[in-house]
């Protein structure tokens, strides 16, 4: 017999509940989960602010990542109303460590926004998800009651990709030539399957059957579409100027250095790049540029505590993995899968923002999905923009917190295509 306070169990009941404590301690801790699961409204997007998006080798070539992310995190905090002593967490993400104190951005990011010196910091890599990966990851802590507030980077500076000499730092035999390796070119291939991720964007010409005119047109649309947002003044709320200084004094920037103006007939006489009479050209390609984007997230408890005024609740998000070969198709899988947790439909969803890479990458997952162009990239996207691989999921979260508060629409997903074979999806509802 085993004894308790009140009454006798008999010996062999005793055994039996034994037997059932690990699965009692397994449904403890699944309800644990669910409880937090219920909880994820609570977290909302307060403000983001991005630098304007430079050229390859543009205005911005000379300042690393890490001040880049600094200025726009001080932009975002002042703009929601917080002091850096209010952060509980920072998080960029990042791809290349391009500069001397690249892995160190996360907290270089933060000490030079103000930040307190307790504050822990951390920098994530998914490629180019890695600016939405920086807002899971801030979610996620808050939904662990680790963290109320948290800033959520993402910067890239492509053009100060160093050439690497790889096999010198013991000595090199007699005779052996050593080579230089561009880091940037090995960035943008997958070298598990070796393959330049233009290659994968051509492999989905081919299965989904777009044409050289297809891609073009849909590059002539990014473009315009971002000209006439621009001159309606739609990106000010969200970008923060850069000084520059030079012989000739400081100037100030603070509209995005990458769209051009382009027509078809430009565009068709721009040479296919991967592939002899393929679809890829520099024109309807994404730009490689130099910029950065920060979001702060709060929980519902920071919000009503500091009387703050937030832009969108996130209320899900989604990564999955593809086939490698085909690694643009990434957001399908993810918005997909989003949708189904959420309880949403796509009829459901006001506008879309997937990252165009590549035309043709971009018109598959269109095609794939079903969706309407009238509600996706409304603004443009990376073909006009450019796309500074760890900071394009920050520009696109905060352009579609401001855009759903410009036109009062309810529901937006942001998402991209993950080099690799993998995509990343994330649900905004309009505060």
């Amino acid at each position: 017999m085993c004894s308790y306070p009140t009454h006798q169990i008999p010996a062999a009941a005793c055994k039996q509940i034994s037997n059932l404590f690990p699965l009692l301690l397994l449904l403890t801790f699944i309800l644990i989960i669910l409880e937090l699961r219920c909880r994820w409204v609570e977290v909302f997007t307060l403000l983001g602010e991005e630098n304007s998006f430079r050229a390859f080798g543009g205005k911005l070539k000379d300042h690393t990542a890490t001040d880049l992310a600094a200025t726009a995190t001080t932009a975002a905090l002042q703009s929601a109303g917080l002091s850096p002593e209010q952060v509980d967490t920072a998080i960029c993400g990042n791809v290349s460590s391009t500069s001397v104190a690249g892995p160190y951005i996360a907290r270089h990011m933060a000490l030079q926004a103000g930040v307190k010196e307790s504050t822990p910091c951390l920098t994530v890599n998914r490629l180019c998800g890695s600016g939405f990966q920086s807002v899971l990851n801030g979610a996620q802590e808050i939904q662990l009651k680790e963290a109320e507030v948290a800033v959520c980077a993402g910067s890239e500076n492509m053009s100060m990709a160093p050439y690497i000499l790889r096999g010198a730092r013991f000595g090199t035999k007699l005779g052996v030539d050593l080579k230089l390796e561009d880091s940037l070119w090995a960035t943008l291939t997958d070298h598990g399957i070796k393959t330049p991720m233009g290659v994968t964007a051509e492999n989905l010409a081919a299965k989904y059957k777009l044409t050289r005119e297809e891609c073009d047109q849909f590059a002539l649309s990014s473009q315009q579409r971002w000209s006439a947002a621009n001159e309606d003044g739609r990106f000010e709320k969200e970008m923060v100027s850069i000084i520059l200084k030079s012989k000739k004094g400081d100037e100030e920037f603070k509209v995005d250095e990458h769209p051009k103006s382009t027509s078809l007939e430009k565009l068709a006489k721009l040479p296919t790049v991967f592939k002899k009479d393929g679809t890829v050209t520099a024109g309807n390609a994404s730009g490689i540029c130099d910029g950065a984007g920060s979001i702060v997230l709060a929980s519902e408890d920071a919000v009503k505590a500091n009387n703050l005024k937030p832009l969108a609740k996130l209320l899900g998000y989604q990564v999955s993995g593809c086939d490698p070969h085909i690694m643009g198709i990434g957001p399908v899988p993810a918005i997909r899968l989003l949708l189904e947790r959420t309880g949403y439909t796509l009829g459901d969803i006001d506008m879309v923002e997937i990252n165009e890479a590549f035309a043709p990458q971009t018109l598959a997952c269109m095609k794939e999905l079903g969706l309407d162009h009238s509600k996706t990239n409304v603004n443009g996207g990376a073909v006009a923009l450019g796309h500074p691989v760890g900071a394009s999921g920050s520009r696109i979260t905060a352009h579609l917190c401001y855009e759903l508060q410009r036109t009062q629409k309810k529901l937006a997903i942001g998402s991209a295509c993950i080099g690799g074979g993998q995509g990343i999806a994330l649900l905004l509802e309009r505060c």
